[in-house]
């Protein structure tokens, strides 16, 4: 079956459990057959199961050499392609959830950061005719900055087991 940009593209039916997936794998690039790698993305969109947590097979045989055509294997039209793997838990997408209100942390901590920075820049520049009021401002700016940055060491923390987390559970699913 022709497909713009002179590709071809193969029908394939994906079972997964009891789903059964009719596909249409093309290439995603111009003038060339589809890959193991172009239908592992479309069968993570259709069944929610990531590529790296998918396994391929097709007449007992893993696909697991992902740049190479399906032609290679002898996947052609109607074939079946039978997947293995799991959808990504709930725990896994609260932990997600955790890193990325962790880095949201990370920025709002790094935007402060440069507004003392500019702060600091101001003083340093006019300096007042008082010495010791500029003592006390800089006082405040160091009392401020060693806050950030104790909060930045919690923030970092707090990443560091979270990464811990979900290289534990990968390994884990991975088995």
């Amino acid at each position: 079956m022709a497909v713009p940009g002179g590709s071809s593209a193969l029908t394939v039916t994906v079972t997964y459990g009891n789903e059964k997936h009719s596909l249409q794998v093309a290439s995603q690039e111009e003038n060339s057959q589809p890959t193991v790698r172009d239908m592992a993305v479309l069968i993570e969109q259709v069944t929610g199961v990531p590529v790296s947590f998918q396994k391929l097979i097709y007449k007992g045989k893993s696909l697991k050499e992902m740049d190479q055509p399906l032609s290679t294997f002898g996947v052609k039209n109607g074939c079946k392609v039978m997947l293995i793997g799991k959808r990504k838990s709930p725990d896994e997408e609260a932990e997600l959830k955790k890193l990325k209100d962790l880095e949201t942390s990370v920025e709002q901590v790094a935007k402060k950061i440069e507004e003392i920075n500019k702060e600091l820049g101001g003083i340093q520049k006019t300096l007042p005719e008082n010495f010791s009021d500029c003592k006390q401002k800089k006082k405040g700016l160091v009392k401020k900055v060693q806050a950030f940055l104790a909060q930045c060491d919690t923030v970092e923390g707090s990443i560091g087991q979270e990464m811990d987390k979900l290289q534990s559970k990968n390994m884990a699913l991975a088995e």
